[in-house]
């Protein structure tokens, strides 16, 4: 196994590792270890149809109706107010 060294590490960050450690039982080394080795995992590629079944087991039978067209009118409001308040300055 290799060592690491960490230099100039900001005295709040390791303040606050060694409180995330505690709460979690382990010690500053084995914290900081887990989170690199989450860090450097492999992002977990999903298909379409694994979300679809994830969503119809979240909803069921009431699924949301009209989610995507609500998002697309909420997003044109946005813009038009950024507009004008960029048009102001």
């Amino acid at each position: 196994m290799a060592a690491l060294t960490i230099r100039n590490l900001p005295d709040e960050v390791r303040d606050r590792l060694r409180v995330r450690a505690a709460k979690r039982g382990r010690s500053m080394e084995a914290e900081a270890r887990a989170i690199l080795e989450a860090a450097c995992k492999e992002p977990v590629k999903t298909s379409v149809a694994e979300v679809q079944e994830w969503v119809d087991r979240l909803y069921g039978d009431k699924k949301p109706k009209g989610v995507v067209e609500d998002l697309i009118a909420e997003r044109r409001r946005e813009a038009r107010r950024e507009e004008r308040e960029y048009r102001r300055k």
